[in-house]
């Protein structure tokens, strides 16, 4: 099935959208374009094998005037996530944007240079350092600041260090409290379920182009290199601490569970420039993101940006964060961080009022409307996040899935209520009636439900398949939401072409290395089959020998329980000896031949005990049953 062209009630919206929104206000080409230095060319980085890790050259047809098939406003925030090369902040600090989905920052000390978020991967990171050091002298890496625990500001980290440079102390690790945890728990305990949705909201199978992924809003896609993670080895705890690193001081204000669990801003005195992280960009952002995760405390987030502006606005130069670019000025710095505030302060306060009241958060987020002062500014529009999706999100915090109706208490799944649904509209032949008359009249929402229930009855209606694709195509075209795009686009590829499985993998073998012992048990409790396990009583003890540390592992009525405790060979069943922890990633994925294993008592019961978890499926269907 071939993509087709945008409709005529797309096409007519995009022209309106052209006339109401200030695109004569051309201030934030100004700031991407200002202080640039060089550019990669061609800005295609891979791998050591060959393979393409990011190719940002894939977006110069973004270059053209706006096409009819993407939203105005989003093609424009698309040109200027596109922008690539290294970029002066201030005399001191430089950025290099547009090698990856983030920014990576370089900070001038006095002998070497302090790396901010050294992007997703290796290879992207190594080239980023590189194009620095070509036009700045080779500088050697002093430092290594993670703003925050999600994987496009760490996983990079070995393109600009290594292991024995930083357990020689030759570079230090900066990170929020709780870094560690956190960035390893997102990415593996429900790591392979977030992984695929990420393949639809960053549209990593789509193919660049006018009809297809123009990016995401927040940057253009993550590269697809190594990912790596080496622990921070100084914890920041508390706001206003500060720390001179190689002659550069830097004063931190803590802002934990903001857009990350684990997060902080942070201020250099000596270039009067504030980090703010990702805390503050130009766009509106998640409150709960579209791949999953946990939901975000706009409330929270608001009070740190006024404390932000409160803290640092009267000595400040210039403000930067780990996505987009800089913002000059005092005047222009306070604006920029007081909108930002107000968006999400408004988000709160306003879906809490009408939650009150009675109103459900697909009500409220069907009606709710931002005051003008935030929709006319570019950066508070929903490239990334939407008003109507963290509209839900606050209404989930506070309330629930449930939202009190009884009727949708103990509503049907959606194999079992699509053809329920099917069958009292009048059989499928007439639910693709309706569905293709609401098409034809561009009310594509109601299509799209109905064409859901379809799927959910039979998956393999040609018809039903086909205008279900072009629905959502429809849906992408028309949406200022670059995931938004994404999900819609990646559901119609699938239908198309079939299941493209998980893109990339975050989880990698150096990440799942930084997993304590107990966090590796908790990842195994994740993944028994409680059903399958409801009949054993096992206990098993797991000895790691480097660390000479022993664990109880019982497994009773489905729940893999833990505990630290001596090993005692007379009351469990079998005793697992590994020489470190990584053995056991080993052992649990089916290694028990590999060295570093000794078993002694019962065999049978560690074999029923790993014969009890099920393997995650990086593949499940999401549009189709």
């Amino acid at each position: 099935m071939e993509q087709k062209p945008p409709a005529a009630v797309i096409e007519s919206a995009h022209r309106e959208h052209l006339t109401a929104l200030p695109f004569d206000d051309t201030a934030d080409f100004d700031d991407a374009d200002r202080g640039f230095i060089a550019a990669l060319d061609p800005c295609v980085i891979k791998a050591a094998d060959g393979r393409v890790v990011w190719d940002n050259d894939a977006y110069s047809f973004l270059a053209a005037e706006a096409p009819t098939s993407v939203h105005p406003s989003l093609w424009r925030q698309s040109r200027l996530c596109a922008k690539q090369g290294l970029y002066e902040v201030v005399e001191g600090i430089y950025q290099v944007r547009g090698f990856d989905l983030s920014n990576i920052s370089f900070v001038e000390g006095d002998t070497g240079v302090i790396v901010i978020d050294p992007l997703i991967s290796t290879e992207t990171a190594a080239a980023a350092l590189a194009l620095y050091r070509e036009h700045r002298g080779d500088r050697p890496v002093s430092a290594v600041v993670y703003t925050h625990s999600h994987v496009d500001h760490f996983g990079g980290v070995l393109g600009v260090t290594t292991q024995a440079d930083v357990d020689a102390g030759r570079v230090a690790i900066l990170a929020p409290e709780h870094f560690t945890e956190h960035a390893v728990q997102e990415n593996v305990y429900a790591g392979t379920a977030m992984a695929r949705r990420a393949g639809y909201m960053y549209g990593a199978a789509l193919d660049r182009g006018p009809q297809g992924q123009v990016g995401c809003g927040l940057g253009q896609v993550g590269s697809t290199g190594e990912v790596a993670l080496l622990i921070p080895t100084v914890d920041i705890r508390e706001t206003g601490e500060t720390h001179t690193i190689d002659g550069v001081e830097i004063e931190f204000q803590m802002a934990p569970g903001t857009e990350a669990p684990a997060e902080m801003h942070f201020y250099f005195p000596k270039f009067r420039a504030l980090c703010m992280a990702e805390n503050a960009t130009h766009n509106l952002h998640n409150l709960l993101t579209l791949r999953g995760a946990l939901v975000r405390d706009p409330h929270g987030w608001a009070g740190y940006l006024t404390e932000a502006i409160d803290t640092f606005a009267d000595r400040t130069d210039v403000v930067f964060a780990s996505h987009h670019w800089p913002t000059w000025g005092r005047d222009r710095i306070v604006e920029f961080l007081s909108l930002q505030r107000d968006l999400y302060s408004y988000l709160h306060d306003q879906t809490l009022r009408q939650l009150n009241q009675g109103f459900t958060g697909i009500e409220i987020a069907e009606t709710f409307e931002m005051p003008p002062a935030l929709h006319k500014a570019w950066h508070t529009h929903g490239y990334y996040g939407s008003v109507s999706h963290n509209v839900k999100a606050v209404y989930q915090r506070y309330m629930g899935w449930f939202d009190g109706n009884p009727g949708r208490l103990w509503a049907h799944p959606p194999e079992a209520i699509g053809p329920r649904y099917v069958e009292a509209i009048g059989g499928i032949a007439r639910v693709v009636e309706i569905a293709r008359n609401a098409f034809d009249g561009g009310d594509y929402r109601w299509a799209a439900t109905l064409l859901d229930h379809v799927m959910f009855t039979d998956q393999n209606h040609a018809e039903a398949r086909r205008l279900y694709a072009e629905t959502l195509e429809q849906l992408a075209y028309g949406a200022e939401n670059a995931v938004w795009r994404n999900f819609f686009l990646s559901g119609a590829t699938e239908l198309r072409d079939g299941n493209f499985g998980t893109p990339t993998q975050t989880a990698s073998p150096t990440l799942l290395g930084q997993l304590t012992p107990e966090q590796m048990f908790d990842a195994l409790a994740i993944n028994v089959n409680g059903p399958r396990a409801w009949e054993l009583d096992l206990a098993v003890d797991v000895t790691f020998l480097d660390t000479a540390t022993n664990y109880r592992l019982t497994l009773r009525n489905g729940v893999l329980v833990h505990r630290k405790l001596r090993a005692d060979e007379a009351s469990a069943q079998a005793t697992v000896k590994l020489v470190n922890k990584m053995r056991l990633l080993a052992l649990a994925a089916g290694d028990n031949s590999s060295p570093g294993l000794e078993i002694t008592g019962d065999a049978a019961a560690l074999q029923s005990l790993i014969g009890a978890l099920d393997r995650p499926d990086p593949g499940f269907n999401i549009v189709t049953p």
